[in-house]
């Protein structure tokens, strides 16, 4: 697998974490402003999901399944690293310890 492939699917990721965390703080229901302020806050995420997916598309063309679905295993860490870090969730010693564990186990499949 190339540089290029190995960052393509790390973008891919991000992008699709960033909309999970974009929608989620659209559906707050504490946030205010009504339907509109939704509908604006919901559109940035949408849009991420659409540039995850058709990335997805391509990668799934050019690449084989077994080297790139790995990649899937960083969208837990990532999604509790962002959302302690943007929606200020908090984080326990065990969630640490779990991203360190899937952080290691990615290392390992996609070296093989």
């Amino acid at each position: 697998m190339t540089a290029i492939a190995i960052v393509l699917c790390i973008v891919c990721q991000l992008f699709l974490v960033m909309g999970q965390l974009l929608l989620k703080r659209a559906m707050n229901p504490a946030a205010k402003g009504g339907w509109r302020a939704m509908a604006t806050r919901l559109i940035p995420g949408i849009g991420c999901m659409t540039v995850w997916f058709f990335l997805w598309l391509g990668l799934l063309e050019r690449l084989e399944l077994s080297h790139i679905f790995p990649f899937e295993g960083l969208n837990p860490a990532l999604m509790v690293i962002g959302a302690w870090i943007f929606l200020r969730e908090r984080m326990t010693v065990n969630a640490w310890i779990g991203i360190g564990v899937i952080t290691v186990g990615i290392a390992l499949v996609t070296g093989s």
